[in-house]
């Protein structure tokens, strides 16, 4: 199936598309989504996006042995070409029943740029699910208004509601978090400012919840209506207040250590200098890979200044030096991002002579206004 032609297959792919803010938790649905989609003895590619390159992300999914299409310099609505690249790509590869795309978490307008062209110029090769759009707990309390907490700026929690706003479904995940008192007045608020969207309710490390969601989303296409209003002057803004940060470096040492409290120290270290700074994280992940193994891989993640770095996936066995590769994204200038990310690789190689980081790559950076590929306001 040739993805730039015309054709009339016998069955179309489906296309899944899972949103949400910086922090949600995409990732780890995606996986447990692709597994289960696995099991049931169907081909499934991957497509990560972010606006920089060297993404955790997607050495996450491939560590998992998922195909995986990488789009980076840009969301999916500005890089429309580069996504049905990549569905060819995996195409050419394993001939997926079910594509699942996870669009950069900054990124919102998508059913206008993204979802409404794809049906109008290849709607013949996919079936279409409702945009799920994800949202961690406690950052939605925040900003709706539910719970106390630090918020973003009102530019940025803009492209936060507006998320929301054009969500088929909302996904509260991480419920293993929160109270029921504190579940049920933020579906409240949901309900009340969303009133014909489905919620659903889950916890993507537990896995409660996540079959009712998944059968839904695997089960409806999604529904043609009036694309919301957009003022792209202050989502370009909002946009432009978040700094992105990736890194790679390299870590070695004489002696065999513990890989996953290493990377647990090192996020604190950073953590502990953003918070000094009063620069609000939206997202640190890290990944460390060994230079050896069989595709093991140290996973963390750290989703608020007020919270600790999680270990989503940990090495079994010790290492002697590997690969660290950081993805952060926060409200604050890049430059101060990068000094809290080299501080804290001074700090770590002061502590002890074994192991030792050197940086090999940085880049930071605010996204430039996003210029999508299409908008089309309804189909």
């Amino acid at each position: 199936m040739n993805l730039g032609k015309s054709s009339s297959p016998a069955k179309r792919a489906r296309y899944i598309m899972i949103g949400g803010f910086l922090g949600a938790g995409k990732t780890t649905a995606v996986s447990k989504l692709a597994r289960r989609l696995k099991d049931q003895g169907l081909r499934v590619g991957l497509i990560t996006n972010d606006q920089g390159n060297q993404l955790v992300d997607t050495a996450t999914l491939a560590s998992q042995g998922y195909a995986v299409e990488e789009i980076s310099g840009g969301c999916f609505c500005c890089r429309f070409n580069s996504l049905m690249d990549a569905a060819n790509h995996l195409n050419e590869m394993t001939r997926p029943d079910v594509f699942i795309a996870e669009p950069v978490g900054s990124c919102t307008d998508l059913v206008a740029t993204v979802t409404y062209p794809l049906r109008r110029i290849y709607g013949d090769l996919f079936t279409i699910s409702p945009l799920s759009v994800m949202m961690d707990p406690v950052r939605a309390g925040a900003i709706l208004g539910t719970r106390q907490g630090r918020k973003f700026s009102a530019k940025v929690a803009y492209i936060y509601g507006k998320q929301l706003e054009e969500a088929d479904f909302l996904v509260i995940n991480k419920m293993d978090l929160i109270s029921p008192e504190e579940a049920a007045d933020l579906r409240a608020a949901l309900s009340e400012k969303y009133p014909d969207r489905k919620i659903f309710e889950v916890s993507s490390r537990t896995g409660d919840g996540l079959d009712l969601w998944f059968d839904s989303a695997l089960a409806f296409e999604q529904t043609a209506r009036a694309a919301m209003e957009v003022d792209y002057q202050v989502y370009g803004e909002g946009e432009a207040l978040l700094g992105w940060l990736n890194a790679t470096l390299e870590v070695n040492s004489d002696t065999e250590f513990d890989g996953n409290a290493w990377v647990q120290s090192f996020a604190e270290k950073v953590r502990r200098r953003l918070l000094d700074r009063d620069i609000e994280i939206a997202h640190l992940k890290m990944t460390l890979s060994p230079h050896v193994g069989l595709g093991e891989i140290a996973v963390i993640n750290l989703v608020r200044n007020d919270y600790v770095a999680e270990l989503g996936q940990s090495l079994i066995d010790a290492l002697d030096g590997g690969q660290l590769i950081v993805n952060l994204r926060a409200e604050g200038d890049p430059e101060e991002l990068e000094a809290c990310v080299t501080q804290s690789i001074e700090e770590i190689n002061q502590e002890s002579a074994n192991p030792q980081c050197r940086l090999d790559h940085m880049e930071r950076f605010r996204p430039s206004p996003p210029q999508p590929t299409h908008r089309e306001a309804a189909i």
